[in-house]
């Protein structure tokens, strides 16, 4: 049986999702492995929006933008969030087998 991930079933108790097993691997990991990792994340999402808003004029609104994006785009923006979910918590995992 091959089970796509990003296609799983939200109320399935026995695998959960990739948002709910980030949030279990958290409450388990230690809190300096968790803020260390969430620093690494924001870290790239800060970049991100720079990248996003560079050379754009002052009255640019990045929230604005986003929010529009979501909007029109809202299964892709789903799937990257459940990717980088699963990302986050093989990170976290990663750490606590080091």
């Amino acid at each position: 049986m091959n089970k796509n991930w990003f296609l799983e079933d939200e109320d399935d108790i026995f695998t959960g999702t990739p948002k709910s097993k980030y949030f279990d691997v958290a409450r388990q990991a230690t809190k300096e492995i968790v803020e260390d990792e969430f620093d690494k994340f924001l870290e790239r999402v800060a970049v991100m929006e720079l990248l996003l808003s560079e050379e754009k004029g002052e009255d640019f609104d990045i929230n604005e933008i986003l929010n529009r994006y979501i909007l029109e785009n809202s299964e892709k923006v789903e799937k990257i969030k459940k990717g980088l979910y699963l990302e986050l918590t093989g990170d976290i995992i990663c750490r606590l087998d080091s």
